[in-house]
């Protein structure tokens, strides 16, 4: 069964729009009063369409309901996020008749971190994000709006345990690439057009011991700087581009 985390509000022209695109559930829609032009239009056709009920509302009542403090005259109410189970993302590789392409993010703590990776997973065709429940951020209003609306296309599992879920990935004969600045494998000499799921560490610390323990390979992204670590989602998305271009030209 999947699980439900009690996050329940969209923020943003675009991210708004993107969520009324996805046909995904949407109590209602707050809009600033007087605001009319551009996007909005478009949100109250779309919403009027979708018979979602529209609230006007002053904006220092959406300046208070705002969790991002940059709702840009709309906020939608919604359901709470509805996790997908790691035999949900298995599946979706298996409907796409692709060799799995897997994402375990192993305790990122900054929402705008996990939002920005996740925008890059849902364009680089990832089949789905695997995060912990504990010690990491879950999908909340500023993931969404960073994702730029990607987290209502993306299914994303979050587990009790990051090692029993890479055990399980394993059975299901699936690689665990792990990425760590003190390997001397870099990141484009290992082959990613097999069955994968990359590991990236969080913002400050890495992965873990145990999680770098169970990892198949580790890869690190040679730096030539006086800055010696890059920021997560800047690490997630130049190994992931690597394993499409492999998987491309495959």
């Amino acid at each position: 069964m999947s699980e439900k985390e009690y996050e329940d509000q969209v923020e943003g022209r675009n991210s708004v729009l993107e969520l009324l695109e996805s046909g995904k559930d949407i109590n209602k829609i707050f809009i600033q009063i007087g605001e009319k032009h551009g996007s909005i239009n478009k949100i109250i056709s779309k919403a009027k369409e979708n018979r979602i009920v529209i609230v006007q509302a002053e904006k220092s009542k959406l300046d208070k309901m705002s969790q991002t403090n940059n709702h840009q005259g709309v906020i939608a109410i919604v359901p709470p996020f509805e996790y997908s189970s790691v035999e949900d993302i298995l599946e979706e590789a298996r409907k796409r008749n692709e060799q799995p392409f897997i994402l375990i993010l192993d305790g990122i703590e900054d929402p705008h971190n996990l939002g920005s990776i996740i925008r890059t997973a849902e364009t680089a065709g990832i089949h789905g994000i695997i995060i912990p429940k504990r010690r990491a951020v879950a999908v909340n209003s500023t993931v969404n709006k960073v994702s730029a609306g990607a987290v209502q296309y993306m299914k994303i599992a979050r587990v009790n345990n990051i090692n029993e879920t890479i055990k399980y990935l394993k059975s299901n004969d699936i690689w665990i690439c792990g990425t760590d600045m003190n390997t001397n494998k870099y990141y484009y000499e290992e082959n990613y057009s097999i069955p994968i799921a990359l590991v990236i560490g969080s913002e400050g610390f890495g992965i873990s011991r145990l999680v770098k323990e169970n990892c198949d390979f580790l890869v690190n992204i040679p730096m030539s700087g006086k800055i010696s670590s890059l920021n997560a989602s800047v690490s997630a998305g130049i190994v992931m581009y690597e394993a499409v271009k492999q998987r491309k030209i495959k």
